[in-house]
């Protein structure tokens, strides 16, 4: 690995691999650094090696990564699997751990394309054995073949819910029930803007087929679920929840739960980018404009870490800003970078016609996203509730920040990567104030866990000399 580059990438999804394709091929010093040891990210992950029958289960939105990945496969890009990035700043410093040795690495421009992660919200219950994400549960089924062997119980909100309940109905598993939270006043809600989400309408349909087969298996979906509880002293047991005026429970030791994506942040918060709060996505995204240039000159973000737009949007992206790159590089001149773009611009705006329908179709209810139980954890590191937290707004912390010193919340090994968006959720609702009125964590590295063995290599070849 060099010590620099003129392009590096971040990232193994649709948005980076389409952009290290686009710079490919130019002569360009370019490397791409992925957390993962195959390309793919998580949408495509395991394209590479998923057997013929399961990547047929997992449908043809899955399929669509393979040419992806054997088109980077054949470009010029140097790339580097099990490659951890955990710190990146506005001089455009890379700090890396691969091979186990950390080191520090530069680049002239810089694209994060680190993707999205599960909306974490917590609800009493959801630290027991037996509950796990929706995305926990894909990764498992994508990269090993792994399937509930007893059934479960998926709740939430948003299309994951729905695919994964189709993806696992292909192989047989029993879905005892679909818990949607989201409230049904959300799809009046939602019918102005069905018009224009018509013209990305492969969505639609895509989403309506796995609602007749899902429905034809007999798999009960009940939309507007309230109170959802997980239930059991050392594991789950059971799921409460309340629908329809009725209290009801379920009897299952697998509770998969799924709220939404949020774009991954964490490292353009760490060069100091700027960030705005998204209310149509009820989440913190950096701000860019339509190239994915930052607020820090050379840093640009493609794909869901830039906001959530979907695969396919993406890949549109991710093209973008390898056009912009080599612009900026002098390798293509802005004339020509505006007419290489034109296709790719056009195809992003028709496909994203469809989120602000989504948007408002799936949007979660402020009072499930504020944790009104007060004896729910919310900071699974520290051990710290959502009562803990309105407390010490009580105590006049109106701040997320405020409330992490206070508290403690946020401090643990995830660094608050799984309480971040929640304590903002309930410092707001407690303060009697919006969301975008909080600031988000401060950002600082290492982002990810890192060893003080690991952080001292940086320093080895100067102890080495004395």
């Amino acid at each position: 690995m060099k010590q620099h580059y003129q392009i590096l990438i971040i990232g193994a999804g649709p948005a980076a691999l389409a952009a290290a394709v686009t710079v490919s091929n130019r002569g360009l010093s370019c490397a791409l650094l992925d957390e993962q040891p195959a390309p793919g990210g998580q949408i495509y992950r395991a394209i590479e090696a998923v057997p013929k029958q399961r990547e047929q289960q997992l449908g043809s939105e899955y399929q669509r990564g393979k040419s992806l990945v054997e088109a980077f496969r054949e470009s010029d890009v140097e790339y580097y699997p099990r490659t951890q990035v955990w710190s990146l700043n506005d001089q455009k410093q890379v700090g890396i751990l691969h091979n186990n040795q950390s080191k520090i690495i530069t680049a002239e421009q810089i694209l994060v394309a680190t993707g999205a992660m599960e909306r974490p919200v917590p609800f009493p219950g959801w630290t027991l054995p037996g509950v796990m994400q929706a995305g926990a549960g894909q990764i498992l089924f994508k990269s090993a073949g792994v399937v509930p062997s007893e059934g479960v119980v998926l709740a939430g909100s948003g299309p994951l819910l729905l695919l994964l309940a189709w993806q696992y109905m292909q192989v047989g598993v029993e879905i005892k029930a679909i818990l949607d939270v989201t409230p049904l006043g959300n799809h009046l809600l939602a019918l102005p803007k069905l018009l224009r989400a018509l013209l990305a309408h492969h969505y639609l349909t895509k989403g309506i087929s796995y609602q007749i087969d899902l429905k034809r298996a007999r798999v009960s979906t009940q939309i507007g679920v309230k109170n959802l509880r997980a239930e059991g002293e050392d594991e789950l047991k059971l799921v409460r929840y309340r629908y329809l005026g009725r209290d009801h429970e379920i009897e299952t030791a697998l509770l998969m739960t799924h709220f939404g994506i949020i774009p991954h942040i964490w490292l353009t918060q760490s060069a100091g980018c700027e960030h705005q709060w998204d209310k149509s996505q009820q989440c913190w995204r950096p701000q860019h404009d339509e190239w994915g240039n930052t607020s820090i000159d050379g840093i640009m973000v493609a794909g869901d870490g830039a906001g959530i737009n979907g695969a396919r949007s993406a890949e549109h992206a991710g093209r973008l800003a390898g056009l912009q790159a080599l612009f900026a590089l002098d390798v293509i001149s802005e004339a020509e970078r505006d007419n290489k773009a034109k296709t790719d611009r056009k195809w992003m705006h028709d496909d994203r016609r469809i989120r602000p329908f989504l948007e408002v179709y799936f949007a979660i209810p402020k009072k499930i996203l504020a944790t009104p139980d007060n004896d729910t954890i919310v900071c699974r590191c520290e051990e710290i509730t959502a009562g803990q937290i309105r407390e010490a707004v009580n105590n006049g912390h109106k701040d997320s920040n405020q409330v992490k010193f206070f508290t403690r919340c946020g401090m643990g090994p995830c660094q608050g990567r799984q309480c971040a968006n929640a304590v903002a959720h309930i410092v707001a609702d407690a303060g009697g104030q919006e969301v975008s009125a909080q600031s988000h964590y401060r950002g600082r590295p290492p982002v990810t866990p890192l060893t003080l063995g690991q952080l001292a290599e940086l320093f080895k070849e100067n102890a080495d000399g004395c």
